[in-house]
């Protein structure tokens, strides 16, 4: 599957307002929390599992499974997804 097709699976997934402001708020605390491990585990793990309770209450408004679920690609689909949505605001 090229990027272009994940990217649109992505978008038609997150298509409620609640999910996506919770993605908007649960993946960059995810992000962040990659790169704390090395310096603050607590605080990381405390941005890494509240990030990831924002993105199952977003699908829970949803009514959809995460599309990770079908393929762990879309676990990087999903941050691209949420950069070049940010990108494009600020141009």
């Amino acid at each position: 599957m090229k990027v272009s097709e994940m990217l649109e699976k992505y978008r038609r997934d997150h298509q409620h307002p609640v999910n996506r402001g919770t993605h908007m708020i649960g993946i960059p605390m995810i992000i962040i929390s990659l790169p704390l491990f090395f310096f603050h585990w607590k605080w990381a793990l405390g941005l890494f599992v509240t990030g990831w309770m924002f993105q199952f209450i977003g699908h829970a408004f949803e009514g959809k499974k995460p599309t990770f679920f079908s393929n762990p690609l879309y676990l990087i689909i999903g941050p691209y997804y949420f950069l070049r949505k940010l990108l494009r605001k600020t141009k």
